[in-house]
């Protein structure tokens, strides 16, 4: 959308990611709209992207190298879309908010960064794996729902309002 209030960061792309050109398309991208669904989100409502923008040779962890050399490109995201909320989706996303945090500590939790708030969530990638990841997810998605529907709207949602009609008498 062209003013989302919610912008999701993963990590890289995988390789259907990678193939469609667009992030969480394959079985991770399944889950999140599964997620979105379970809080009345639509997809088409927030901003998908990842820490970096190519994907590592054999799905590997990106490499701090490779963090630093899309820094920029992620910084400009964030100043472009000027989300309110910012849900980082695993622990290289995390750290690049809060270096040194430790995700299953702070999953679910929203913090304050740069006047937004940014809540960090374990990776849909994870929830596939383990079970218990899946758990945290979903209650973290739950977390996210209610704190959205306890924002108020931002002046960019009043002015993309439907103007109302006023009566002359």
């Amino acid at each position: 959308p062209a003013t989302p209030n919610v912008m999701f960061i993963g990590e890289g792309p995988g390789f259907h990611e990678d193939q469609q050109g667009r992030p969480f398309v394959g079985p991770s991208g399944k889950l999140l709209q599964e997620l979105l669904d379970s809080i009345n989100l639509p997809r088409a409502d927030v901003y998908i992207c990842n820490i970096i923008k190519c994907r590592p040779p054999n799905n590997r962890d990106p490499l701090s190298i490779e963090i630093e050399a899309c820094k920029n490109h992620l910084d400009e995201q964030i100043l472009l879309i000027n989300p309110q909320i910012i849900v980082t989706l695993g622990r290289f996303s995390m750290a690049y908010f809060f270096p040194g945090e430790i995700i299953s500590r702070i999953h679910g939790i929203p913090r304050d960064w740069h006047n937004k708030t940014v809540v960090p969530m374990f990776h849909p990638a994870a929830a596939l794996h383990q079970n218990k990841f899946r758990i945290h997810l979903q209650e973290d998605f739950l977390k996210l729902g209610n704190l959205l529907s306890s924002k108020p709207p931002t002046s960019r949602q009043q002015e993309t309002s439907s103007p109302e009609q006023l009566n002359l008498f």
